[in-house]
């Protein structure tokens, strides 16, 4: 499988928090947040509590809950921002849903290479 290398911006992960606490990135800084995503896409964890509060969890596209056991994730301030570097075989699809529950939509991707 294709490994992608994304490259974000977060405008202020300070107060960039998903929709839901009970999902949400709760952390103090870029590498508390690094390792947050890191463990999201690792792990299958915060999509199994997610997918369990939903009020249907069969109806929900299994997909969703891909995993990559060596995705990598490394964050830093840059400016007034925090810059992220994500490298995963995951799909778009599944990096926006975790991202979205960890943040919100606080983030932007940059741009999108091969790794």
């Amino acid at each position: 499988m294709a490994r992608h290398r994304y490259y974000l911006s977060i405008a202020d992960l300070a107060h960039a928090r998903g929709e839901n606490p009970r999902f949400s990135y709760a952390g103090a800084g870029p590498n508390d947040f690094a390792a947050a995503l890191q463990h999201a896409l690792r792990d299958d964890e915060l999509f199994q509590r997610w997918r369990a509060a939903q009020p249907e969890p069969d109806a929900v596209d299994a997909s969703l809950g891909a995993t990559d056991a060596v995705a990598e994730v490394q964050a830093q301030v840059a400016d007034l921002r925090t810059d992220v570097e994500l490298v995963t075989n995951l799909p778009m699809s599944v990096v926006r849903h975790r991202l979205f529950l960890l943040i919100g939509g606080g983030w932007q991707l940059r741009d999108l290479r091969a790794a």
